[in-house]
């Protein structure tokens, strides 16, 4: 049951049909990780916060530097040098006081990684390292939760979703596998730069399609990839194929 605050803040978005007083209960009691709480993780953070999602619980071992603030637009100027899972909960406490937040301090990964994952109803992968979403994508393939993943660099970003109920891929690793022992430097924000809005983009809609599973509101774009291109303003989507040989979520079948 919403409380009459409640029903007051959420008002506009149970409106919404496809919402309503029952799928506002169900964000209400869900409970959300974000892993990761730069540029994607502050957008996605903050509108979870906003759409009353009961519990959240935001990752990450960074503390915020100046150069950050281009983009990750959930810190202030003063929060320069702390820690940035914690700054983050200050503001999305701020900003609604109906919901729980937990930080963690940490870079989640074996079985603290496992557990947060285990505890949660979806998962939001808003890191910036290839170690991580692989990590994150196992662990939410083992423990048979939904993970709404992006990406973003340049005037670029990407939104997939992977829908691990039933045990069963498509998975991160079918679209990008993992090359062991590779030393290729990886391109990221720091060393290619990034469009702020592009980021927040893509964080946004993390955001949307978690709200709309946690309310069953509509049909969320499982085993899609939509790029995203900043510059031109255009959308791609491509369908992911399963590769059932891949060593995350294959069965070892070889259909060729």
């Amino acid at each position: 049951m919403l409380s009459d605050q409640e029903f007051l803040r959420y008002n506009r978005q149970i409106m919404l049909p496809e919402i309503g007083e029952t799928g506002q209960a169900k964000l209400s009691q869900a409970q959300v990780l974000l892993v990761g709480a730069g540029g994607l993780g502050s957008a996605a953070a903050l509108y979870l916060a906003g759409a009353g999602i009961g519990h959240l619980v935001i990752a990450d071992d960074d503390e915020v530097e100046s150069s950050n603030l281009q983009r990750q637009v959930i810190y202030r100027d003063s929060d320069a040098g702390l820690a940035k899972a914690e700054q983050a909960a200050d503001q999305l406490r701020a900003l609604n006081p109906h919901i729980r937040v937990r930080p963690v301090k940490a870079r989640l990964a074996g079985q603290r990684l496992a557990m947060e994952v285990a505890l949660a109803d979806v998962v939001l992968d808003c890191s910036d390292n290839l170690e991580t979403r692989h990590a994150v994508n196992q662990a939410c393939l083992e423990a048979r939760k939904p993970l709404i993943a992006g990406a973003a660099i340049r005037w670029q970003g990407q939104l997939m979703a992977f829908d691990f109920r039933a045990g069963q891929g498509p998975c991160y690793h079918c679209l990008f596998p993992r090359r062991p022992g590779a030393t290729d430097q990886p391109q990221n924000c720091s060393n290619s730069g990034i469009a702020g809005p592009v980021v927040g983009t893509i964080g946004t809609l993390q955001a949307l399609e978690t709200i709309k599973l946690l309310a069953d509101a509509g049909d969320v774009g499982f085993a899609t990839l939509k790029q995203f291109d900043g510059l031109n303003m255009t959308w791609q989507s491509f369908r992911l194929a399963h590769d059932h040989r891949c060593p995350v979520c294959g069965t070892g079948e070889n259909n060729e």
